[in-house]
């Protein structure tokens, strides 16, 4: 798909004066202007994040009286449970608060629901199955809870208090809870943790934690290492795909490194069976050790990822990776299956003119999955996606937007074709029952018409330049590695190429020949690029210009420049 090429055009001033200050090359300290960090000072602590920056953990709304709760089951020796999710983010805060309150004394337990009998957050039926197994006095919603006002109420009427460490939108009137560590909850004009997902908050949890018993003189505080959970953090906070700043940056990119020194036997094991090069990068994360652990929770049972990070030992955690390792290709396996189903459908079905947002639902779909489609079909057809698999209330699904175009908000407007729907502006789930799909396909694509008509309907590719080929030197390109772990909100460099020539035959690579190898010169020096799944696509003919992602490729030791190719365009 053609896209909207966006090229900035940074101070020049600032940019050739944060280069020579921080004695960097051009391309970074244009990079770091573009990213808002045109001062020598903001833009070194970008570039150098340190854990002493982050702020004081109990500035977060309802840290203290969670503190103040959590210290009094230890004391009495209550038992503690922590309900999480399903996903990585809820898997691997349930571990590090499992992990990091039994090594300092308390009666902890963890609970992960099941996606298809339970459902998300805080049911009936999950917290039935969670009390049943553990009796607790006082229960953590870890990455859920924000808008479990009824089973809340109900738990704290019965005696059980509730703890919410959440980071997802807040219910009007907010739940019930003995302490709402939500940084949602209230805004003032301290530190900004809105952006902290639940492993970050878990972190800043047991960070007050330690600060308050270390400051009461508590057995064993003092020699507790926080920072031997970073990797969870790390796992977390990238997985999650919140933005890469602030202090998720200083968590991610110290955590990358715990990741790589870990000494739990479960990250160790899902490491060599996701086959990660270490040092950990983002992309490790992402695309290697996160969809295995949530492939657990996509077509069966979240403890399974439980079990391996709580792991103790080595043959323990190898049997699970493994099983995690088969259950990811099962995963891909079903997912292709479905996605392949939906694009057909597309082929004939989909109309540009009237289809402005696009709706699948099947009951045969496994609802695991079903977002990962909907990420896909978004992508391909810049469209709103919601796709359904079964469920037994009928169809159950996940949502992808696009820019423009609130999906969460949107929702609440169709509010007569869901039984429950929820989520964010790019994401959200839905749960329909069995006569609802057609009634929610023709809402939601009357709304998204009346939004985004008129609109043009590509994606955009914000470029932080227009570089040419001699800039792009092995050293200007490995100094953007400095921006280190990118992703959301710190998204890598990319940059336009004008005046470019093909200068030797394509190469097709992949095990269909779905890859395109390009050499690409200016006339005086050649550069490769590489076009991942090009096959079908246009190439570039004639005189053309690059919309590119450099970076620096390794392969067998050996480190030379890369280009990737987002979009090319004729030279004008």
């Amino acid at each position: 798909m053609k896209h909207i090429w966006k090229i900035q055009n940074p101070d020049a001033n600032l940019v050739q004066s944060l280069s020579q200050d921080l004695r960097i090359t051009p391309i970074l300290s244009t990079a770091l202007v573009n990213r808002g960090f045109g001062d020598a000072a903001s833009a070194g602590a970008f570039l150098h994040p340190k854990l002493s920056s982050l702020a004081p953990p109990e500035l977060i709304p309802g840290m203290d009286s969670a503190v103040k709760r959590l210290l009094q089951a230890r004391h009495e020796g209550q038992k503690v449970v922590v309900f999480g999710d399903y996903d990585v983010d809820g898997v691997t805060s349930t571990t590090l608060l499992m992990d990091a309150l039994g090594s300092l004394g308390w009666n902890i337990a963890g609970y992960l629901p099941d996606r298809v009998d339970d459902g998300y957050g805080l049911t009936e039926n999950g917290i039935a199955n969670c009390l049943s197994q553990h009796q607790p006095k006082c229960l953590i919603a870890a990455d859920c809870g924000s808008t479990s006002h009824g089973i809340i109420n109900q738990l704290q009427s019965d005696g059980i208090d509730v703890i919410v460490l959440d980071h997802h939108q807040i219910s009007d009137p907010p739940p019930p809870a003995c302490a709402l560590v939500n940084p949602q909850h209230i805004k003032g004009d301290g530190p900004d943790f809105t952006e902290l997902c639940a492993a970050g908050l878990a972190f800043k949890l047991v960070h007050a934690l330690l600060k308050a018993g270390r400051h009461d003189g508590v057995a064993g505080f003092q020699e507790y290492d926080i920072r031997h959970t970073l990797d969870l953090v790390a796992l977390g906070t990238i997985a999650d795909l919140v933005p890469l700043v602030q202090e998720n940056r200083i968590l991610a990119s110290k955590g990358l490194l715990q990741i790589s020194h870990s000494e739990r036997p479960g990250i160790q094991a899902l490491i060599r069976a996701a086959d990660v090069k270490l040092p950990a990068d983002s992309f490790a994360v992402g695309f290697q050790l996160g969809p295995r652990l949530n492939a657990a929770g996509r077509l069966d049972s979240a403890m399974d990822a439980l079990d391996l990070l709580c792991a103790t030992d080595t043959s323990t955690a190898e049997e699970l990776a493994g099983k995690l390792d088969r259950r990811n290709r099962d995963r891909q396996r079903i997912q292709q299956e479905i996605t392949q189903q939906v694009l057909a459908e597309l082929e004939t079905q989909f109309d540009p003119e009237q289809d402005y947002a696009i709706v699948r639902g099947n009951s045969g779909w496994n609802i695991g999955v079903v977002g990962i489609v909907a990420s896909k079909v978004q992508k391909d057809y810049y469209r709103p996606a919601f796709i359904f698999g079964g469920s037994p209330d009928g169809f159950r699904g996940s949502g992808r937007s696009i820019e423009g175009f609130d999906l969460a908000a949107t929702l609440r407007d169709c509010s007569d074709h869901y039984i429950k729907a929820g989520g964010h502006a790019m994401a959200a789930g839905a749960s329909l029952g069995p006569d609802q799909l057609e009634g929610f396909r023709k809402c939601l694509n009357t709304l998204a018409r009346d939004q985004l008509a008129g609109s043009q309907l590509l994606p955009t590719l914000n470029l932080d330049a227009s570089f040419p080929l001699s800039g792009l030197t092995f050293q200007a390109v490995q100094s953007l590695e400095q921006l280190q772990p990118t992703g959301r909100g710190n998204r890598s460099v990319q940059i336009a190429v004008p005046e470019l020539e093909m200068d030797a035959e394509i190469r097709w690579m992949g095990k269909d020949k779905q890859h395109a190898k390009l050499s690409v010169s200016d006339g005086t020096q050649s550069a490769e690029a590489i076009y991942w799944n090009a096959a079908g696509k246009p190439m570039p003919t004639g005189r053309f210009d690059l919309a590119v992602e450099p970076s620096i490729n390794t392969w067998r030791g050996r480190r030379t420049l890369q280009l990737k190719i987002l979009d090319w365009r004729p030279t004008r």
